[in-house]
């Protein structure tokens, strides 16, 4: 971990509310103690309960002895690598979401992360704030199935299975990829969701592919839901990425 990171990491535990995160418990299995040392701390800052594991052999132990709501985990460990730990997790029957962080950050270099039964994968250098980000959206989803039909963020109201969006009433119609983009960000409503997320939850990109397509949808999305209406809900958080949230 760069110096740049651990001021972040450190700077973001400090003003992050830990009500955002509340009891969630995570394993971090990481050789580079330096790196452990902040996350487990920045983590903790945040309200995050974070053990540590120092190699694949003690990290598969401890995840499969222990509940956890996300296991992160280097890619490259000793005595046992990372995607070798998530294989057999998997086959005791395991389930607890994985992000595989590794300096290996290639397009084949993920899939081969994901195949292996990872469900998030950032390349090094990250920044923490994403991170973050990443660890809060795994851990709503373990053990939770998504079963809501109609995400409300004030009085914008999405029905997934009608596919209708209505706001104070009003019907607005969207596009195919302006629903699924809207649905993703109303369901991590009051959080921050990056660039990235949205590249592979919305557009199955597991890479950028350096276009402007995502500011493109999103402020058409914006024109369309607060159009008419005194209360902006879509924010663009200034660079972390967009949040959608009712503060009235």
């Amino acid at each position: 971990m760069t110096s740049s990171q651990q001021e972040e990491a450190l700077s973001l535990a400090e003003t992050q509310p830990a009500g955002n995160v509340d009891r969630m418990k995570i394993l971090i299995i990481e050789d580079d103690l330096e790196a452990a040392v902040y996350l487990t701390k920045a983590f903790r800052e945040v309200g995050i309960v974070a053990d540590h594991a120092s190699d694949g052999e003690s990290g598969l132990f401890m995840g499969s002895e222990n509940s956890y709501d996300v296991i992160v985990i280097d890619r490259m460990l000793p005595r046992r690598d990372g995607l070798s730990v998530i294989s057999e997790l998997r086959r005791k029957g395991i389930h607890t979401p994985v992000l595989i962080l590794s300096a290996l950050g290639q397009v084949d270099d993920r899939v081969t992360g994901l195949r292996a039964g990872g469900d998030d994968y950032l390349p090094k250098p990250y920044a923490f704030s994403e991170l973050l980000a990443r660890v809060e959206v795994l851990g709503r989803r373990k053990g939770t199935p998504d079963q809501d039909v109609v995400y409300r963020v004030g009085d914008l109201e999405l029905d997934r299975l009608a596919h209708e969006v209505r706001r104070g009433g009003k019907e607005i119609p969207l596009q195919p990829r302006e629903f699924r983009l809207l649905e993703y960000l109303m369901k991590n409503a009051g959080q921050v969701v990056t660039r990235t997320m949205l590249l592979e939850n919305v557009w199955d990109y597991h890479f950028d592919p350096q276009t402007n397509v995502i500011d493109v949808h999103v402020s058409r999305l914006r024109s369309k839901i607060e159009k008419d209406f005194a209360q902006p809900l879509l924010k663009t958080i200034r660079g972390a990425g967009y949040m959608i949230k009712d503060e009235g």
